[in-house]
């Protein structure tokens, strides 16, 4: 191995402040305008811890992904790290990478439809006309941001670092506007425990959920053959975005539940995925200009967070394609913007697809949770066997914590979903169905790679045998 750090520095384009700006585009979606409603109908007030804890886990996670980022500096991070990491073999490895990057698609496809679900949510809330146009917007939001992905990665990162600046600055008027607006009042989060449908322990069983906002917190770390200095620029982004993203999200929240009581939630069901707007139109009326800045921040955090996952996902299956374990077209890139062609298409039809089914919505967050945790327990495995394959090398960056990190990252993440998975046969059966949907794509890939390598050797004996 080299005697400077990993990846450290790198060739990519992405500087410190893009990769600010893809984290924050990430994570500052769809969640806090939808998710955030939710988990205060699970916990209440205590809501506010959930978002703590689902923003120091998936912290945890991340500094782990950073580490690998820089062992292995490629893009396509969920598949690649297992398959460099774990496995006696190269083919082991490559199993665990598919396993971990086939959950990861599916839950990046149902993040990407969920946030084009309510886009027409969110603009009905400030223009009631477009309200009504639930599917259509859906459809086209999904057909952009492929379009913005096909476009390359400069381009896709310039409209995503303008819409994060207008999505913060919008949300900072919410803020205000809420707080200052004479009716905000901390007596309505006591109790603080038990307002919500969880009881005292709604505030745990909420915590999956909002894990699914901070998910791109590893952005940076699966695009990581697009950084400079990766060693650095990683780690660093992480920590600056996480700051921002956690303090936003808990001012909003503050503002929501200070505002409007949690029964309010569990009367209305239609109210918990805008709670936003929600607050707005009944406890701020005079306010007249604020569900329209509601819907516009609500429609650009939608629109960023559709594009980085996008980006991401198309990323994995590429790295998933040039090991073999998808087909080969789907690494095919243009060969100007160095956009993934056929991966884009595939994951905006489907995406397409799946936003077409609003009636499902709870159903859709739960699965993402599910196949997000099955993910982080996998990369957290990864990094425990990289460590054993892998010399450290003096000045590369190192995630605190030792192997007590990632443990105790894989104890958190599933305590906290084990609540939610009992009795919930509709979420294992959608589960084991993508599952094995993908066990079928491996069996075919395997059959491909034995029919090259049954080639390779083939060819060297009709070689020899013409010489003859």
């Amino acid at each position: 191995m080299s005697n400077k750090p990993t990846g450290s520095p790198g060739g990519g384009s992405l500087g410190l402040f893009s990769c600010v700006s893809i984290l924050l585009g990430g994570m500052i979606g769809s969640a806090i305008f939808s998710i955030s409603g939710l988990t205060i109908w699970h916990a209440g007030a205590a809501a506010l811890l959930t978002w703590i804890i689902a923003a120091a886990i998936q912290m945890m996670y991340g500094l782990q992904i950073a580490e690998l980022s820089v062992l292995f500096p490629r893009s396509g991070g969920v598949f690649v790290f297992p398959a460099k990491s774990l496995g006696r073999t190269e083919r082991q490895g490559k199993i665990w990478g598919f396993i971990s990057v086939w959950g990861y698609i599916g839950a990046n496809i149902i993040a990407i439809a969920f946030a084009a679900i309510h886009i027409a949510t969110y603009l009905g809330g400030g223009f009631p006309a477009l309200g009504q146009y639930q599917i259509p917007l859906a459809v086209a939001a999904c057909v952009i941001t492929g379009v913005l992905n096909l476009l390359g990665t400069k381009i896709t990162n310039r409209a995503n670092a303008v819409l994060v600046a207008g999505l913060v600055g919008t949300m900072l008027i919410f803020i205000c506007a809420g707080i200052f607006s004479g009716k905000w009042s901390a007596s309505l989060m006591t109790p603080f425990f038990t307002q919500g449908v969880g009881g005292t322990t709604g505030f745990i069983t909420a915590v999956p959920n909002a894990m699914m906002a901070y998910g791109s917190i590893v952005a940076i770390a699966f695009l990581v053959g697009e950084v400079k200095n990766p060693n650095k620029n990683v780690p660093k982004s992480m920590a600056i975005s996480m700051g921002i993203a956690a303090a936003l999200y808990l001012l909003v929240l503050a503002t929501i539940m200070g505002l409007q009581n949690t029964q309010f939630f569990i009367d209305n069901p239609g109210m918990r995925f805008i709670p936003l707007s929600a607050v707005a139109l009944t406890q701020m009326q005079h306010l007249t200009w604020l569900p329209k800045v509601i819907s516009i921040s609500a429609l650009l955090a939608l629109v960023t967070t559709m594009i980085i996952v996008m980006a991401l996902t198309t990323r994995a299956i590429v790295a998933t394609a040039e090991g073999g374990f998808l087909p080969k077209f789907l690494a095919k890139s243009n060969k100007s913007l160095k956009a993934p062609i056929y991966a884009t298409l595939i994951i905006t039809v489907a995406s397409m697809i799946i936003s077409c089914l609003p009636q499902f919505t709870f159903l859709i967050v739960n699965i993402g949770a599910l196949f997000a945790v099955i993910t982080i327990s996998i990369n957290c495995i990864s990094l425990m066997a990289a460590r054993k394959k892998q010399t450290y090398i003096p000045g590369q960056y190192r995630a605190p914590g030792g192997h007590i990190l990632p443990i105790a990252t894989i104890a958190l993440i599933v305590a906290a979903y084990i609540p939610g998975l009992i009795n919930s046969f509709a979420l294992w059966a959608y589960i084991i169905s993508w599952y094995a949907i993908g066990a079928l794509v491996l069996i075919t890939a395997f059959s491909r790679i034995n029919k090259s390598a049954q080639k390779n050797k083939d060819e060297p004996a009709k070689s020899a045998e013409g010489e003859q």
